[in-house]
């Protein structure tokens, strides 16, 4: 009884974080959101926006090697990319590269935690800052936030060196900003999620907040201020990207 309280019961949405997070909610939710800000979400919205196919991908040598498998383009580390292979984990670089038909993304943590919840069966959906009010609306119109049809809401969070989890300011407020989309859905929010969502009633100025952040400033210091730019654009898009078949596609 007790490993069952884990999985939120008696709720409609629900708010967990990380690969376990994922995979505990996974286990009994209808329908799981993905949230990765900086940058995997938003590069998928970006890509899947331009009309590319994304494949998530564990981070590592082997995306190369699928791609060729599939018949894709590999995305590679943003330092990485040349003229002639502009395709990285960039959402501003991903807005200017020539559109491919499929595009392999790794990224260390929402493509692990995309391609290993892609093997539950469940609808996957990526959301971030630009479409997340869409994500929302798009769930409750697919019947999605009953009892009987429960959605899991995971925000991917970074990593230490030691590769443990360590939640990050961006990726709480997109996936507050997916559970306000979801406020008021027939099976009500879990205590989690009703507390992921209170972040953003306290947090007047969502774009200050993330460019502020550990993960925004790190990006900017790191020369990518413009990947943060793009993340930061709120409900721009009403873009939804569901993994179906290990590949996401707008909705």
């Amino acid at each position: 009884m007790t490993a069952a309280v884990y999985g939120q019961p008696g709720s409609g949405a629900r708010f967990d974080w990380g690969l376990t997070g994922a995979a505990e909610l996974g286990r009994v939710c209808a329908a799981l959101v993905v949230v990765d800000v900086l940058s995997f979400t938003t590069a998928v919205e970006v890509a899947v926006a331009r009309g590319m196919r994304v494949h998530p991908f564990p981070w590592g040598e082997q995306a190369a090697e699928y791609a060729v498998r599939v018949g894709a383009t590999a995305a590679v580390g943003r330092r990485q990319t040349t003229a002639e292979h502009p395709w990285s984990l960039s959402p501003a670089a991903l807005s200017s590269a020539p559109v491919v038909a499929d595009l392999v993304l790794p990224s260390p943590n929402g493509s692990a935690i995309s391609a290993a919840a892609s093997a539950t069966g469940l609808p996957v959906v990526a959301a971030c800052l630009r479409n997340a009010r869409a994500v929302g609306h798009w769930l409750r119109r697919q019947g999605y936030g009953t009892l009987d049809a429960p959605i899991g809401v995971i925000a991917s969070g970074e990593r230490w060196p030691d590769g443990s989890l360590r939640p990050s300011v961006e990726d709480q407020l997109g996936a507050a900003s997916v559970l306000d989309a979801l406020s008021g859905v027939p099976g009500g929010l879990s205590v989690e999620a009703a507390m992921a969502l209170a972040a953003l009633a306290s947090t007047p100025d969502l774009p200050a907040a993330v460019r502020g952040s550990v993960s925004g400033r790190e990006l900017t210091e790191s020369g990518f201020a413009a990947d943060v730019d793009v993340a930061v654009r709120i409900g721009v898009s009403d873009v939804v990207p569901v993994l179906h078949q290990g590949v996401f596609a707008a909705a």
